[in-house]
């Protein structure tokens, strides 16, 4: 991968996001155009939401730009399971470890968060 982040959960979105899109290009070669456009959608906007975070006005800012990458990460995973139960539409078998990575480092990140500073 060319971008190289120190932050770790930058560079599992963007991983998974550059997986999304092949994903989608697959899916579009198969004229699966409507859940390839939802999943490309939803699993790119894990990242940007996760990007956006990055540089928010307050801690406040940040844990709500972290929730819709989370809700996202949600959507995603439905769409993903639409193609995994769908017959005659491609396994996203890859995809699944790296959103289950993505979905444990938000909470962990939203938890830590949330949690007041010491005095």
């Amino acid at each position: 991968m060319i971008y190289n982040s120190k932050n770790e959960i930058v560079n599992v979105s963007l991983k998974f996001a550059l997986e999304v899109i092949k994903f989608c290009e697959e899916l579009d070669q198969q004229r699966k155009w409507i859940v390839a456009k939802q999943l490309l959608r939803s699993g790119t906007s894990i990242g940007a939401n996760i990007n956006e975070a990055q540089n928010a006005e307050s801690k406040a800012d940040f844990i709500h730009k972290l929730k819709i990458s989370a809700k996202e990460a949600e959507e995603t995973g439905y769409w993903m399971l639409l193609c995994e139960y769908s017959e005659n539409y491609p396994n996203p078998d890859n995809l699944k470890p790296l959103l289950l990575s993505i979905k444990k480092l938000l909470n962990k990140i939203i938890g830590s968060a949330k949690k007041p500073k010491p005095i």
